[in-house]
């Protein structure tokens, strides 16, 4: 932000822009890594919520976790090897990468009330703005974003 008083151009600090916030985690495929990836999202936000000081309501919070959930999920499904989860928040989005040793890109199925398993992705859909998936030199990545708006 800049104010100007009497033709001077003052600056106020304000308008330096700001890193997002930055974690990541490696997991190693082990029982509990799910859950433990779920810890490591809930702190996260709590995080953004403290040092930010972003506005992120209950629902937004809950679907930060299923997003981190269903894509763990299959990365400890569909991997033969450890993984990775980076996530990346500002006061207005989290997005939500990981990064596991299989470069099959991950199915998005139709939409059947009557299939059992399988809508982990459909789900992430859902709820993120945008979802991706490429493959990188140690597999695959997948990204979902999730906004935050009022």
């Amino acid at each position: 932000m800049i104010e100007y008083l009497d033709g001077a151009v003052i600056p106020t600090g304000f308008d330096v822009p700001v890193e997002p916030l930055r974690r990541a985690a490696h997991y190693t495929g082990e029982p509990g890594c799910i859950a433990d990836a779920r810890a490591f999202a809930a702190h996260f936000v709590d995080q953004l919520k403290t040092e930010w000081c972003a506005t992120i309501g209950d629902r937004a919070s809950g679907e930060v976790l299923l997003v981190v959930s269903e894509l763990i999920t299959n990365a400890d499904r569909h991997s033969n090897g450890p993984y990775i989860l980076e996530l990346e928040g500002s006061e207005d989005s989290v997005t939500v990468c990981v990064y596991d040793s299989s470069d099959a890109l991950p199915l998005r199925f139709p939409k059947d009330p009557e299939r059992i398993g399988g809508h982990g992705l459909e789900i992430v859909h859902a709820v993120a703005a945008e979802v991706t998936a490429e493959r990188v030199p140690v597999g695959k990545r997948v990204r979902a974003v999730l906004t935050f708006g009022p």
